[in-house]
């Protein structure tokens, strides 16, 4: 069975993940230090990939206050739910606001038109 995260961790664990391949590019300028023109470049494509990540944050964050908030039944706790059906962020129970899709095996592609 494929492993599903719930929407949001999964656009923050991207944004997450664009900081780190910003320093790394940012990094890699150290082997061109003698050509300053490739080490514009690559501070650049850096700096870029980490304002992208804080565009992205901003961008899930306010998703995340629109997001409508429900208790999962099978851990008990507070969670956000993003579409039709998503995974609860603590224990990964599928989640639906649909009635029409209670019972039915979790698919993403329920949130699809």
């Amino acid at each position: 069975m494929k492993k599903y995260n719930s929407k949001i961790n999964k656009i923050r664990s991207f944004a997450l993940s664009l900081i780190f391949i910003g320093f790394v590019i940012m990094y890699g300028a150290i082997f061109f230090k003698d050509n300053q023109i490739l080490v514009l470049i690559f501070m650049s494509i850096g700096l870029l990939c980490i304002i992208g990540s804080t565009a992205v944050y901003g961008w899930i964050g306010l998703l995340s206050t629109k997001a409508v908030q429900v208790v999962c039944p099978e851990c008990g706790k507070w969670t956000k739910v993003l579409g039709r059906v998503d995974i609860c962020m603590y224990c990964n129970e599928p989640l639906t606001l649909d009635p029409s899709l209670e019972g039915k095996e979790f698919n993403q592609e329920y949130n699809k038109k």
